[in-house]
């Protein structure tokens, strides 16, 4: 096997921190804000840290905002719409794996049309089909539309995993006695928990990071999830509160980063398998 050039592998380097670049510089930036004071905000001076940091912009974020709420709705609405998401999913995506059935190609095309289809799309019909039957302003009516939201691409993704487990093992499962739900539960869903995890790690940065949804599906402050708290908390505010909101912003997205980083490999193992077929 020939060896990568030097110019082709410093030119790899050089992509790859440019990207990382391009994502860490405005974290770093807002992580830079949220520690500094009003006079250093807005110095004319650049400053990539304060001389002294403000960690107490953070402890006047829990004092005096709903972050600590905020946090709790996003965590109740995210738990909530990934274990109804992948309940719905991994038995659809196994039968859409295993199953043999007339139609099966126009429904895997529908599933990958809704997967393309934008909430933005449909948000307004529910907005109006929501307050026609009542269920508006409800936290459990959003949970549902995430559900419905995020299915065919949880649906399209545990498909592909599903392919790559070898046909050898459902004919064991058959010679043992299992059915199919018996070797769905007990020896394909262990085989696949990377593929579940990863899955279930990218349904969870979906939901947590929505923002039109619920802007537009909720009208109370103690209903709402980290997005519409930090435009609230943004908008209700007569005094300068950059630092602040910076704080803020860092304060949602840590849980996030840290379920990132805690089950990264799962999302890398997860996808290479899943894009590979034996």
């Amino acid at each position: 096997m020939n060896k990568p050039k030097p110019v082709a592998l410093a030119g790899f380097y050089l992509i790859g921190i440019a990207i990382f670049a391009f994502f860490i510089v405005p974290l770093f930036w807002t992580l830079s804000m949220s520690l500094k004071t009003i006079p250093e905000l807005f110095s004319s001076k650049l400053t990539l840290w304060p001389k002294v940091p403000q960690f107490s912009n953070y402890a006047k974020i829990f004092q005096n905002t709903m972050i600590l709420v905020n946090i709790k709705n996003s965590t109740v609405i995210t738990i909530s719409a990934v274990l109804i998401t992948l309940v719905l999913s991994i038995p659809s995506a196994f039968a859409l794996s295993r199953s043999r059935f007339h139609g099966k190609q126009f429904y895997m095309f529908l599933i990958l049309i809704f997967q393309m289809l934008s909430p933005v799309v449909v948000v307004i019909p529910l907005y109006r089909f929501f307050i026609s039957i009542n269920i508006y302003n409800k936290l459990w009516s959003l949970i549902i539309v995430y559900a419905a939201t995020f299915s065919p691409f949880a649906v399209w993704y545990l498909k592909g995993y599903f392919d790559t487990v070898p046909a050898a093992i459902d004919e064991a499962a058959r010679i043992d006695g299992a059915g199919r739900l018996r070797a769905l539960v007990f020896i394909h869903m262990p085989i696949a928990i990377p593929g579940i995890v990863s899955v279930a790690i990218l349904l969870i940065v979906q939901c947590w990071s929505q923002f039109v949804l619920p802007f537009i599906l909720l009208d109370d402050k103690r209903l709402f999830p980290i997005p519409v708290g930090l435009l609230n908390l943004q908008s209700t505010s007569d005094a300068i509160t950059i630092h602040y909101l910076a704080a803020a912003s860092i304060i949602g997205i840590l849980p996030i980063m840290i379920c990132f980083i805690i089950f990264q490999k799962f999302i890398v193992s997860g996808l290479a398998s899943g894009a590979t077929k034996e």
